[in-house]
């Protein structure tokens, strides 16, 4: 649950909170956001809901950087929100990142990938 705003960027968790590979359900006032931390050690933030049903994402599974709806099996881009395979066809939002201190940020404005 969302307690520190700072201008546009909201406080999420904590990043030892993130499991790689294991998505995590976070929301900012009525919005929900799938927060994924990839093998890497990116963190990622993009709409919970995939855009070709109303599916909780956070649910999915995380390979590389996609998130794959556990329902359908349509993969979306961690980066852009741009859904990868069918049956979606609709991007997703994503939201801008920053961990700051330990802390994970989330902008608490998406964006839709253009294109």
């Amino acid at each position: 649950m969302p307690d520190i705003k700072t201008g546009d960027l909201v406080r999420v968790c904590a990043l030892d909170e993130l499991d790689p590979e294991s998505p995590l359900r976070v929301t900012i006032g009525d919005e929900p956001i799938a927060l994924v931390k990839t093998a890497e050690g990116e963190v990622h933030a993009i709409g919970d809901r995939c855009s070709h049903g109303d599916i909780s994402l956070s649910e999915g599974f995380v390979e590389g950087c996609t998130l794959e709806c556990w329902a359908h099996g349509s993969k979306f881009d961690l980066k852009t929100g741009r859904p990868l395979t069918l049956p979606a066809y609709e991007p997703v939002a994503v939201y801008h990142v920053e961990v700051r201190d330990g802390d994970v940020y989330i902008n608490s404005k998406g964006t839709l990938a253009q294109g």
